[in-house]
């Protein structure tokens, strides 16, 4: 199962941020369109350009890993039609709704084909897009011809300087309205929210913006044959990234099916791995774990138990947290070695060997927080009792200090309280 049905499995809904995103970019969509209904399209050939190049991006937009939809080509191609001074000569004099007009309409133009085939885009990325595009145009468009006369005269540099600082700005609200949205999805703090899209939006926001500033450039010179030469350049950025988020759908994919093996051989209980991930994975976002710790821990949680296959004599019910803490240490450590031989999950290996370790001897966050969700769920299991849940809980709190970490139990309680209040 991807990345993407995971993710939309977990949250079937949408909540209050995205619904005030996707109206508000429908409200500008309706006002961008009306608008030039009504006073006629501006240089038709030129916006008509810019909109197939919007629609083919979005044709080609992928999923990028944390679920992040992106349409790298279509965004460019909607900041170098905000941006653009002049066409082969000629001055550009498109309103900001004209360009708002334009960039949704590509949009919903691209989206269509993969809604005939059952692929329907995020409303909320289609919206951010939108919103981000239509920002950087109301900021521009009203200076735009001041600075095609500047142009003109043979300096384009205030025009570059205008420029690059308003894509930085737009760039900046984008990243905190992904940020706020993404912190009330995964209930993480908003400062790790920002670190975490900050590094994720970096490379390809840097490439997509040089490319949108270039576009807009290269049609001085160039007229509309600065469309496909530019494009070129970021569908090859494009197919890297496809790549490297198909090598970790790969390795998740590979990861989740080998911690199913403890469960098939009768070592653990069914869907044992997959909760303690899933706990886990709450927990570190919880105590405000970025997600490159995150997708560490999810490895670590779901194959914390593949030491189990070297026993001779199954565990009942797998329940390390009742057998003897050395017994346990072995499994930590032979499971580790199995993973450490894949040769590419040293961090994954280091945190599944050190799980059993007691809290004075300092283990990885991520080790305790293994440690403690899945005592909690040898405890528990799959029951939805709550009284089973809170004496659980205090168990854990009495060993806390010496063999779980208090704050990781906390936040372990906190979490248990949040689901089991959404589960009524």
């Amino acid at each position: 199962m991807s990345e993407r049905r995971m993710a939309a499995t977990r949250s079937p809904g949408l909540d209050s941020g995205q619904l005030l995103l996707i109206c508000a970019a429908g409200m500008l969509t309706v006002a961008g369109i009306s608008h030039t209904a009504a006073v006629g399209l501006v240089d038709s050939q030129v916006a008509i350009g810019f909109g197939v190049l919007i629609a083919a991006g979005e044709l080609a937009r992928l999923t990028m890993p944390g679920n992040r939809e992106v349409a790298p080509v279509s965004t460019a191609a909607s900041l170098g039609y905000a941006l653009l001074l002049d066409v082969g000569g000629r001055e550009a004099t498109q309103s900001a709704l004209q360009v708002v007009a334009v960039m949704s309409v590509g949009m919903i133009a691209g989206a269509l084909p993969h809604i005939a085939v059952g692929r329907p885009p995020r409303l909320d990325a289609m919206a951010r897009r939108l919103l981000a595009g239509s920002l950087l145009a109301f900021a521009y468009r009203p200076v735009a011809h001041p600075l095609y006369e500047v142009a003109a005269a043979g300096d384009w540099w205030p025009a570059l300087g205008v420029m690059a600082l308003l894509i930085a700005v737009m760039l900046t609200a984008d990243v905190v309205i992904a940020a706020m949205l993404r912190s009330e999805q995964v209930r993480t703090a908003f400062g790790v929210a920002v670190r975490d899209e900050i590094r994720m939006a970096a490379p390809l926001g840097a490439a997509v913006a040089a490319s949108g500033m270039l576009l807009a450039l290269a049609s001085h010179s160039m007229d509309l044959t600065a469309l496909p030469a530019f494009a070129a350049p970021l569908l090859v950025t494009q197919v890297a990234f496809r790549k490297y988020a198909g090598i970790r759908a790969t390795y998740l994919q590979t990861v989740r099916a080998l911690s199913r093996v403890t469960e098939v051989g009768g070592y653990v209980e069914p869907g044992h791995s997959r909760r303690v991930s899933q706990l886990s994975i709450a927990i570190g976002r919880e105590l405000g774990m970025p997600e490159p710790q995150l997708l560490e821990l999810e490895y670590a949680a779901l194959m914390h138990d593949i030491g189990q296959l070297s026993l001779r004599d199954p565990i009942p019910g797998g329940a390390t947290v009742l057998t003897d803490p050395a017994q346990a240490r072995r499994i930590a450590e032979l499971g580790a070695e199995v993973i450490r031989k894949t040769g590419v999950l040293h961090g994954v290996a280091e945190i599944v060997r050190r799980q059993c370790d007691p809290v004075a001897e300092s283990p990885p966050a991520a080790s305790r927080i293994i440690k403690a969700a899945n005592a909690y769920d040898d405890l528990v299991g799959a029951s939805t009792d709550r009284d089973r849940a809170a004496a659980a809980l205090e168990r854990l709190r009495l060993d806390g200090g010496t063999e779980y970490d208090p704050m990781v139990v906390e936040a372990m309680a906190r979490v248990v309280d949040r689901l089991t209040m959404t589960r009524l």
